[in-house]
């Protein structure tokens, strides 16, 4: 009974051509009833247009539990860290990677 009611540990496996990560500072997000699509695009001073590098697609109740632990994580790195100030009202700095906001909810 005591082995039943330990906890299983996940085993996850990264290949090398995956742990190196892709960088990614701008994310688009769309959905309908049954998926929801995560596009992680980088664009580069300079460019016209952001390049979408990596798509996620992952049914509502897994973004909701990945919005889940991405807010527990940003806890945490804020109690490490410090708060992350966002600056929305601000004008960007030179070189930061503030998304536009001014795209429209949901555009992928």
């Amino acid at each position: 009974m005591a082995n039943e009611q330990k906890q299983q540990q996940l085993q996850v496996e990264v290949k090398p051509e995956v742990s190196k990560g892709t960088y990614s500072n701008l994310a688009l997000i769309a959905h309908s009833p049954s998926e929801v699509v995560l596009d992680f695009a980088s664009m580069l001073p300079g460019m016209q247009k952001a390049e979408v590098v990596s798509r996620v697609i992952m049914s509502p109740e897994h973004a909701k539990r990945l919005l889940l632990a991405l807010n527990d994580n940003i806890q945490k790195y804020e109690k490490n860290f410090g708060e992350i100030n966002l600056q929305r009202n601000a004008a960007p700095r030179q070189g930061s990677t503030i998304a536009p906001f001014n795209m429209n909810p949901g555009e992928a």
